[in-house]
């Protein structure tokens, strides 16, 4: 694969937050520019200070910047900045990805896409299902909203503090009427009242370094998952994937969801359609720098 030549024809985009030293965004981009032919290149924009978001957005328009992806912790405060919203994304209530029009950025959430994605990609479809989501935080806001969206029958939502479980089926059920949801107490996991269920993993319990570390680990909940996806892509397998596939459970990492949040992204700024074997390429290179990294 040659190596791109920047040029002063060359868009830029890139990502904003605080921090973003660590991010895999640039691996994703910049080889799908050179995979796709596209004269674009892909780094970071730091935003140590909260009252220069507006400001730093309104600069990357002035400066001609393509779009950018938002991460925290700013996706929800960048939305005021926006000449428009993605309906998905106001009804997430978060922005990650930023498309430019011709009086400003329009805010779209690929997060939701991505998991969806990758969903597909394990054969998981949520219709007419029981999904739980652990954690009730701005992943699991995403999710939930995809849950609805595709069909799912019952949500529960279990989380270490009720009331945000709760505070998010409110978020819910504010746009959608048929969906039964359910807030949970996460520590009382395996009395859970539903039989079967698929299990999307939205917390950073488990991240590493803190490896050893799991959200639950009561088998009375374990054994009525059908099957377990963890946001989590490092480390490649977390302990609540360990314990679940114990039990003869099928669980899988978030590499994929990373992967199709970005491919979304990349697809909306430029027009390309990524094939499955272009992300495939993305997703190799991805793993081989975690592995580097830890």
């Amino acid at each position: 694969m040659p190596e791109q030549e920047i040029k002063g024809s060359t868009r830029l985009c890139g990502l904003i937050g605080n921090p973003v030293r660590h991010t895999f965004s640039p691996q994703i981009h910049n080889t799908l520019a050179d995979l796709t032919g596209q004269d674009l290149v892909y780094t970071a924009f730091p935003v140590e200070n909260p009252e220069g978001l507006d400001a730093a957005v309104r600069g990357a328009f002035e400066l001609g910047i393509l779009g950018m992806n938002v991460t925290v912790p700013y996706k929800q405060d960048v939305m005021k900045s926006l000449v428009g919203i993605d309906p998905a994304a106001e009804r997430i209530g978060a922005v990650n990805t930023l498309v430019r029009t011709e009086n400003g950025y329009k805010g779209y959430n690929t997060d939701y896409v991505g998991l969806r994605r990758a969903l597909e990609d394990k054969g998981i479809s949520l219709k007419g299902k029981n999904v739980v989501l652990v954690g009730a935080g701005g992943a699991a806001r995403s999710a939930a909203i995809l849950c609805a969206e595709e069909g799912a029958e019952c949500l529960a939502i279990l989380n270490r503090t009720v009331e945000k479980a709760q505070s998010l089926c409110d978020a819910v059920a504010a746009h959608y009427d048929k969906i039964k949801l359910l807030p949970f107490d996460l520590q009382k996991a395996g009395s859970l009242p539903l039989d079967a269920y698929i299990v999307i993993q939205c917390t950073n319990v488990g991240l590493y370094p803190k490896v050893q570390e799991t959200p639950v680990s009561d088998p009375a909940f374990i054994r009525k998952a059908e099957a377990v996806y963890d946001l989590i892509y490092t480390p490649e397998e977390t302990r609540f994937m360990k314990l679940c596939k114990e039990y003869g459970i099928p669980a899988w990492n978030g590499m994929d969801m990373l992967l199709w949040q970005g491919v979304s992204s990349f697809e909306l700024w430029t027009g390309a359609q990524v094939t499955a074997a272009q992300a495939e390429i993305v997703k190799k290179k991805l793993r081989k720098v975690l592995k580097e990294r830890q």
